[in-house]
């Protein structure tokens, strides 16, 4: 059995958190799993909107627990978004006044359509597992969205605690504030739950390479300041060459190598647990039990082991030649956490510079890496990102100069309490997005979005402006015709595209399928897959890299014959796509 210390004396509950796609979901469930098979009574819980848990165990996800089948104790827990706004919406409307009017009640509903209330909604849940007095489960399992969610959720006991101390008045955007007065008590539990390092241990994950070490450690830092101080870290992925004459293999060995190496000082003082790469896909019991137990290791067929694919495949040059032929445009680039959205986007940008196009690339994702992709500059390249923090900020200063004017000295100290709601942030986000999705009318702007969890609440913050912006403009007998909202931008596919990133692996291409469909929901068609770091088409012969390829060959298949016909492959590369002279070389 592989030598985990996590599983020695572990705390009731655990949070595994990082970068996206470092395998927080396949190691929460098999430490979860190993819990369960040493008599403990688990509860496995999901936070990520973007789940795929009900993949990984055979079982559906709900809003409630359900137990795993084949795995005796073990429970699973979805904390669906959607469902929890729904309970929230309901909870407060029927605090409300007997003989309050349908269409009053019809207000306050869609007051708190909002993606802020989803948020504090799925907070709600959260927070309620963090103060069980009952302790029904032995161990409470978290895994969490990617990081700069994650960063937010656990961040928000202490934002919600102190904003509702002393507070009777604020907290507009969540409806009536007696309501949310009321879990003001919880929240306080939760803070103290998070805080105590006899109850909560913060599980950082990464990949053994250096952009992910890079934020693990500034998450590190920043949960510190929370006061969650009890952290280990998990090295996952570790991979040695078996052929030192592998180009490909070797590069990968290296890169790891060098990661764990120049590692940042304050993970080094971290206890640290490593697991290697496996030559299998980590889905169903099976797969998850045999991550971490050497006894359960599955051994693949080598006549099953597929060849190099020798098919021509469209790479990104021919995606940037499609997407030049217009002379402006949005394209946003979406997908999975950790699939490389950021590479592709910042690909993608200079490929358009470099033929002529003059190129906004930003980001809405909190952990925000695409300045160190790019890593310099060029003309007709302008690269920034949206900081919630600055945007809040701008955000309250103009809201206070524009109608803090008439208010005198009592008023205005109200509505600057109002302001400092967190859900302020939310409505500050969706503000720049729109400016920066209206600067295409006349330039290309490429966005790098967040992981999926996070986009889609933003996608739900730019239905509930567009409802909005109907319904008042009805009320005001306009013409409809004469108005035009970030939604309505994002449904034009002369305006918008929509590329869509995964990796050739079963749980990505699961996502980013959810993720299209969740768009197409919304009358947004993506324009295009890219397949990134594919094996098949790299070149390597390495043992285990080869055995890999298998379940690639499986998922690229998938994508053809269901998912998308317009589809770019990109190969695992060699060197760290960082820099403006490597990313052109991909395009």
């Amino acid at each position: 059995m592989t030598n985990i210390g996590i599983l020695n004396n572990p705390t009731r509950f655990l949070f595994f958190t990082g970068k996206g796609g470092v395998g927080k979901t396949s190691l929460s469930a098999a430490v979860a799993l190993s819990l369960v098979d040493l008599g403990k009574k688990v509860l496995l819980v999901s936070t990520d909107a973007a789940s795929n848990l009900d993949e990984m165990l055979g079982v559906e996800l709900k809003n409630s627990p359900v137990p795993v089948p084949n795995a005796n104790g073990l429970f699973v827990l979805n904390i669906d978004p959607d469902n929890a706004a729904e309970s929230y919406r309901k909870r407060v409307i029927d605090q409300m006044s007997y003989d309050s009017s349908e269409d009053e009640r019809s207000n306050v509903r869609e007051q708190l359509s909002g993606a802020c209330t989803t948020e504090i909604a799925a907070f709600d849940e959260f927070a309620s597992l963090l103060s069980d007095v009952n302790k029904e489960y032995d161990h409470i399992v978290f895994d969490t969205a990617p990081t700069g969610h994650t960063l937010r959720l656990l961040s928000l006991p202490k934002a919600w605690a102190g904003f509702l101390k002393d507070n009777d008045r604020g907290a507009s955007c969540l409806g009536p504030h007696s309501g949310l007065k009321m879990q003001e008590a919880r929240f306080l539990l939760a803070l103290k739950a998070l805080s105590d390092t006899s109850q909560t241990t913060i599980v950082l994950v990464t990949r053994p390479e250096k952009s992910a070490m890079e934020e693990v450690s500034r998450t590190s830092d920043e949960l510190k300041t929370l006061g969650l101080s009890n952290q280990r870290l998990i090295i996952n992925g570790i991979f040695k060459a078996s052929d030192p004459k592998d180009i490909v293999a070797t590069s990968i060995q290296n890169l790891g190598l060098k990661a764990i190496n120049e590692m940042p000082k304050s993970l080094r003082l971290l206890p640290i647990d490593e697991i290697p790469l496996r030559a299998f896909d980590t889905v169903g019991l099976s797969g998850l039990k045999a991550l971490l137990r050497e006894e359960f290791l599955i051994k693949e067929n080598p006549a099953d082991i597929p060849k190099n694919s020798e098919e021509k495949q469209l790479g990104l040059d021919v995606l940037v030649d499609q997407l030049a032929k217009s002379n402006h445009g949005l394209i946003m680039v979406m997908g999975k956490g950790g699939v490389g959205k950021t590479t592709i986007a910042a690909a993608l940008a200079i490929g358009l510079v470099k033929r002529g196009k003059s190129v906004h690339l930003s980001t809405t994702d909190p952990a925000a890496h695409i300045t160190g992709t790019i890593n310099g500059s060029m003309p007709g390249l302008l690269v920034d990102r949206i900081d919630p923090k600055v945007e809040t900020q701008k955000y309250i200063d103009k809201i206070m100069e524009r109608k803090g004017a008439k208010l005198n000295a009592e008023e205005k100290a109200l509505m600057l309490e109002d302001l400092k709601s967190p859900c302020t942030e939310e409505v500050a986000v969706f503000h720049a997005f729109s400016k920066i999705v209206s600067e295409a009318q006349n330039s290309f702007v490429v966005l790098d979005t967040a992981p999926t969890g996070h986009s889609l609440l933003l996608m739900d913050a730019t239905g509930a402006y567009h409802r909005q912006s109907i319904r008042d403009l009805s009320k005001a007998k306009m013409d409809l015709k004469k108005i035009v909202t970030p939604l309505m931008r994002l449904q034009d596919p002369l305006y918008t595209q929509i590329i869509i990133v995964t990796l050739p692996e079963i749980t990505p291409v699961s996502q980013a399928a959810a993720l299209q469909e969740d768009l197409r929901r919304a009358k947004i068609e993506p324009y295009a897959w890219v397949i990134n770091k594919s094996i098949l088409a790299s070149g390597t012969h390495d043992v285990l890299l080869t055995a890999r390829m298998n379940g690639e060959r499986k998922q690229v298949e998938r994508i053809k014959k269901g998912l998308a016909s317009n589809i770019f492959i990109l190969p695992r590369q060699v060197t760290p796509p960082i820099g403006i002279e490597v990313l052109s070389k991909l395009i």
